[in-house]
């Protein structure tokens, strides 16, 4: 028995566009609320959100046999740390703040078990394997590995290209606000020039035969990204959502009452 089809990887392969929500809320029970939505994938947020080991474990057996894609992003792209999530059973990853080729390599191999990476092999105790009831898990797991490297700084928009050419790398997830910041637009990702910046990023990503992502929550701009060469959109952020219509609902009885 191999391991389990990456569908995520595969609707990408398939040049399928895809709709996720960020899932920040580092519990099961609100990342299972989101799958009724039927979003084609979910980020279950590490770097910003306060996910921790189990947390996302528990949220990748809710997901399990749903239409929703995990997509796990870690704080940073540590060997060791990559080995955990995998094992835990995550099949693909987002990795923040990638400026170089080298560091994409670093991240591929990591992900991979041994002669194509340094992937430890300690499997049979893993949930990913299915605690060794799939057989065949080491010697097919690297083909349903998906790794999304995040491009959002200068220094990585300078390196994109090479980092495009890294086999192993199946996305690059621009992410406008680090940029921004990092163009010295803190706050503001609308500026023309950052805009300017996201559609060429786009577009090499699009051309290269590789998908593209970003995260854009205002319909009209999501619908400009699509059209500048994302395949796969991030189009909410649930915490968002939550504060967004209870802010609305109270100021509706505030207003009612004034």
């Amino acid at each position: 028995m191999p391991a389990p089809e990456n569908r995520f990887k595969t609707a990408l392969a398939r040049g399928r566009t895809l709709y996720g929500c960020w899932a920040g809320f580092a519990d099961p029970y609100a990342t299972e609320v989101l799958t009724t939505a039927g979003f084609d994938w979910l980020v279950i947020d590490g770097e910003h959100a306060p996910n921790d080991l189990r947390t996302v474990m528990h949220q990748l057996q809710v997901l399990e046999g749903c239409h929703s894609q995990p997509v796990v992003r870690l704080p940073m792209g540590e060997s060791w740390a990559i080995k955990q999530v995998l094992d835990i059973g995550a099949q693909t990853l987002l990795i923040p703040m990638v400026e170089s080729a080298a560091q994409a390599r670093d991240l591929a191999r990591a992900m991979r078990y041994p002669p194509d990476g340094i992937r430890g092999s300690g499997a049979a105790l893993a949930r990913a394997s299915r605690f060794s009831g799939i057989a065949d898990y080491t010697e097919t797991a690297n083909d349903q590995v998906c790794l999304v490297v995040q491009v959002e700084t200068r220094a990585g928009l300078a390196a994109l290209d090479d980092i495009l050419q890294v086999d192993g790398v199946d996305g690059v997830f621009i992410g406008p606000s680090d940029l921004a910041a990092d163009m010295g637009y803190r706050g503001d990702s609308a500026a023309a020039p950052v805009q300017q910046a996201i559609r060429d990023a786009l577009g090499r990503v699009a051309a290269s035969g590789k998908a593209a992502g970003i995260l854009a929550r205002d319909e009209a701009l999501a619908r400009q990204y699509r059209d500048w060469g994302a395949q796969f959109l991030a189009v909410g952020i649930d915490v968002l959502m939550l504060a967004q219509a209870a802010r609305a609902t109270m100021a509706r009885w505030r207003d009612g009452d004034a």
